[in-house]
Formats: C-alpha cells, structure tokens, sequence
C-alpha cells in the first residue's frame, strides 16, 4: 500500500479517541517514537505476541473477534506478572486494504482498549499475508512482580476458571466463524484475568497463564521452580458446556492439554485457602485447587489417589 493510504488507513481506524485513553503518554501514535512515563515505584513490565491467520486464529473470523483474541492473549501475559495494562503497540500486515475488515477490528480494539484500560501507543501497518503483532506494557510494583521460579514445596496448585473451553470453542469456530455459542466465546474472546493477578500480589509464590496446555506450562514453573508437582484430575474444572459438547473421554484431554484457555495457574501457600475462596465468591469466578507443590522434580498425574500415565500431548508446540 502505498505511503500516502497507510497513513490514512491509521488515521482512520488506529488514531480514534477511544484508543488514546485512559493512561496517559508523553506523546501519542504519530512521531517516530512515543514517549511514555513510567509511575516511581513501579516495573515496567512487556509481552509481545505475534498470530498468525490459519494458525492462531480462522482467517474468516469476525474481525472484531479477530482484535479481541489477539489483544486478550497479550493481556493474559500481563495478568500472569500481576501487571496493570498501560499502552500496546499494533503492527499489522494485511493482504488488501478491506475496509470493512479495517472497521471491524478497529471496533474490536477500541472494545478491548476501554474494558481493560490500555492505550494504542502506537506501531505499524504493511502489506503481506494477514498476521498482527502486539506487545503490551504495563507496570507492577518493585521487586513484586510474579514469576514461575518461586513455587515452593507445600504450595498449593490453582487454576482459574474452566479448562478445555478454548479447545472445544475453536471446534465450534470451525463449524462457523461467526459462531456466538458460550465456548465459541471462549475461544474468541478469552478473559485475560487482570485483576486476579493484582491480587495475587505478595500472596502467590509463582504464576503463569495457560496459553500451551496445562501440562506444559506447569510444567515451566516446576522447571524453573526446580520442583515436581501432583495434579488431581478429579479436580480439574471443566464447564458444563464443554461436558455437553464433548465426550468425557476427550474433555480431560482437552483440560490438560488444549490450551489457549488464558486463565491464570498459581502456586499458593497453605495460609492462602480461605482468602483465595473469599476471593472466588466475591469475583463469582470458579478457582480450583487442583494438586500441590512437591520437592521431587517432575510432573504426575493422580486419579482419587490412584497414578495415571502422563498423555502423550502435553500442549502446544509452536515448532
């Protein structure tokens, strides 16, 4: 496209008011650079994620569904460190300049944008095979911030919301792109669980969002962690949409390896139990204990106490 559209094409759809606020910059989407002030006393934390049309998301989704999963992944990796969203930044490649596309996905940024409090600081467009590139920034307290290398041997092992959703709603997209069933939503647009991260500030010892698998990404805080870990598949929550869409025996599988669910894994001390349920009543979002913190390394599976094999999937694998 030529110099002259591309600046029309950000014009138009990625300078609108409503992706300017509600956090301020130094200076905004337009110069070189932009400038931004980071408050005294905190991190800055950033995450930057690149989807690719036909392997992250369907091509012929809604574009306004497009922007939101693309935008959500990214946030889930502020969620994880317990950040408060600031700005993003958008490089967008597109095969053709669509404007009903363009409008669609500028909607579904704006949305995204004033749900969650993050500001477009700005980025790039260009002209290619249909992909988006986001990173994300945000800052968390000194010396605060969650990581995966603190679990602790006692530690309980949570997981927020339902598992397997994402993995059973993107059956469902297939069948339709625009599908608006519940686990379709789940797929399309995942809840990055921003607030529950705050909380969990100076209470979890480690935490990581679930983007790979249950599997692989536990699997990283116990590696980094250098500690094994025991699930309860009897614990593991699945929703009652995805028990009606799909058979029992794929529903654990999809639970532990599917992926894409972008909710929060954390390891809790002991002390936490009450506090974390209080939690989960008030905010009326399921969070289930599901295993433990244990010094032997590796990761094992148990069934009403029983030892069950490791599947052989463990998530995503990107090569």
């Amino acid at each position: 496209m030529s110099s002259t559209g591309e600046f029309d094409l950000i014009k138009r759809y990625f300078q609108r008011p409503q992706l300017q606020a509600p956090v301020p910059m130094a200076l905004g989407p337009g110069d070189d650079c932009a400038l931004l002030d980071i408050p005294i006393g905190q991190q800055l934390a950033i995450s930057a994620d690149t989807l690719v049309a036909g392997i992250h998301f369907l091509a012929d989704m809604p574009a306004a569904h497009i922007a939101q999963r693309c935008l959500a992944a990214n946030l889930s990796d502020l969620a994880a460190m317990g950040a408060k969203p600031a700005w993003f930044t958008l490089c967008l490649t597109l095969p053709d300049y669509n404007e009903d596309f363009l409008q669609g996905f500028s909607d579904g940024l704006v949305h995204m944008a004033q749900t969650y409090g993050i500001a477009l600081a700005g980025g790039d467009t260009t002209r290619g095979p249909l992909a988006i590139s986001i990173q994300v920034m945000g800052w968390v307290p000194t010396g605060q911030a969650l990581q995966r290398n603190g679990a602790q041997v006692g530690d309980d092992v949570y997981v927020s919301g339902y598992l397997g959703d994402a993995a059973g709603g993107l059956a469902c997209v297939h069948e339709d792109a625009a599908a608006t069933s519940y686990l379709a939503q789940r797929f399309f647009n995942p809840t990055p669980r921003l607030a529950l991260g705050q909380w969990l500030l100076g209470k979890a010892n480690s935490a990581i969002d679930v983007s790979d698998g249950l599997l692989q990404d536990l699997g990283h805080i116990i590696s980094q962690s250098q500690v094994g870990a025991t699930l309860s598949l009897e614990q593991l929550p699945i929703s009652k949409e995805l028990a009606a869409k799909v058979p029992a025996t794929e529903q654990e599988q999809l639970a532990l390896a599917g992926g894409e669910d972008f909710e929060l894994c954390f390891t809790l001390p002991r002390q936490w139990r009450p506090a974390i349920q209080d939690y989960a009543a008030l905010h009326d979002l399921p969070i289930s204990r599901i295993g433990q913190i244990e010094p032997t390394a590796g990761l094992r599976l148990e069934r009403d106490g029983q030892a069950i094999p490791m599947p052989d999937n463990l998530g995503w694998q990107h090569f």
